[in-house]
């Protein structure tokens, strides 16, 4: 026997055998590629996919719970949100708000709207109040800096600068 340690056959390499933080596969996979598991189930149904649809429905009236579940999950598509006929009064300022949020209101008391839609239309008034708010804030801001300019340009003039500051001969 030699030295006690017979050197491995190369093979898979243990632990991590990329570098950390780089993958084997730097581009990945491409878009659209399926699994080749995916793509043989679809050729297998391809053929008969309308017939197991069929058989499905079949045992649904006859009252299989099963077939029941599937039918409705998998057949059926799920519900999705429906449009609401509701009149939002226009808003225009901050004034506007209160009857916008108590038409809101007022048609989800009578029914007209589910108290999921209410939610979903007061957020957007909520959204109508935040840019107001923005929009007013910005409009103040733009005044009193005006304000601020134009009293900083007097006292400059008095003692003989410029607007910017600097003072000028003339």
């Amino acid at each position: 026997m030699t030295g006690g340690f017979a050197p491995r056959p190369p093979g898979r390499v243990r632990g991590r055998p990329f570098e950390k933080g780089r993958s084997g596969n730097p581009a990945g996979r491409r878009i659209g590629c399926r699994n080749k598991t995916t793509i043989a189930a679809a050729a297998l149904l391809a053929g008969g996919a309308e017939a197991l649809t069929r058989k499905a429905v079949e045992l649904t009236l006859v009252g299989d719970p099963t077939a029941m579940r599937l039918c409705l999950e998998r057949i059926l598509p799920p519900c999705r949100e429906r449009t609401v006929k509701f009149v939002l009064p226009p808003i225009e300022s901050a004034a506007d708000i209160a009857a916008a949020i108590k038409a809101v209101t007022s048609a989800l008391a009578a029914g007209e709207i589910t108290p999921g839609g209410a939610a979903t239309i007061a957020a957007v008034v909520d959204t109508f109040v935040r840019a107001i708010e923005t929009n007013d804030f910005e409009r103040r801001l733009q005044l009193v800096e005006a304000d601020h300019f134009n009293q900083l340009g007097e006292a400059a003039d008095m003692y003989g600068a410029g607007p910017n500051g600097y003072h000028h001969n003339l």
